[in-house]
């Protein structure tokens, strides 16, 4: 019995070119390409050469009914995720009812939106002496009842709050962050209609409400969105007086 496999791939943030090259060649050799919607780069799409199916719309037990028809049929089969489908992929759930049909998934990770993000900042997520640690995190909405966005912001270390600018507003206010931390709203990281909009705790909902971003942005808070009070990192030691 031939073993069927599916591919998952992360098709990074939007940049085709930020696909990794492994990804890249998976979807040049696959016959069916089942892709997350307006979420990916159509060009990154487009490098399947074979047929095209957009997951919008349809059920889990649809795409997966479909791939494994696919499969069964000895086709080559991607589904492919934006960003890297370990973050708020669904990826479990998907790979639990393909079991069902007998297939086994193989992942090919991609750039998350987060390191996008950081990219379009300069900046780095975890700066010496300014934060050791990045949250990771999103508000509470359909398929998250509750989220953790107050306790979590206690520790004063950097967040990334993904799929929260309809909430923006709502977030920065049960954060505990002080009122001037630096925030940044990155729309599409990596897109050509690329847009980064700059403020604190206290103001940033506005500014993003008066740009008219409503989706498809990464959220980011801390020192590390305006870095200026950091320590030199012991790699590289420390820095000797002139002679």
């Amino acid at each position: 019995m031939t073993d069927k496999v599916v591919t998952f791939v992360g098709a990074g943030p939007g940049n085709p070119k930020l696909i990794t090259l492994l990804g890249k060649e998976k979807l040049e050799e696959a016959d069916l390409v089942v892709y997350a919607g307006s979420l990916v780069n159509p060009v990154v799409v487009d490098y399947c050469k074979g047929e095209k199916v957009d997951s919008y719309g349809l059920t889990l037990e649809d795409i997966s009914k479909r791939i494994a028809n696919a499969l069964e049929e000895g086709k080559k089969v991607v589904r492919l995720h934006s960003g890297d489908p370990s973050l708020y992929g669904n990826v479990v759930e998907q790979m639990e009812e393909l079991k069902t049909y007998g297939v086994t998934v193989e992942r090919v990770p991609g750039v998350s939106s987060v390191f996008a993000t950081a990219a379009a900042l300069n900046t780095q997520l975890t700066l010496n002496g300014v934060s050791d640690t990045l949250i990771i995190t999103r508000p509470a909405g359909k398929t998250l009842e509750e989220d953790k966005l107050k306790e979590l912001s206690r520790h004063n270390a950097t967040m990334a709050v993904f799929l929260g600018t309809q909430k923006i507003e709502e977030i920065m206010e049960k954060v505990e962050y002080s009122d001037d931390t630096p925030v940044a709203v990155v729309f599409h990281a990596s897109w050509p209609d690329q847009k980064i909009i700059y403020g604190t705790v206290a103001d940033i909902a506005e500014k993003v409400k008066e740009a008219g971003i409503i989706r498809s942005a990464m959220i980011l808070i801390g020192g590390v969105v305006d870095p200026i009070d950091y320590r030199r990192s012991h790699l590289y030691g420390v820095a000797q007086e002139p002679l």
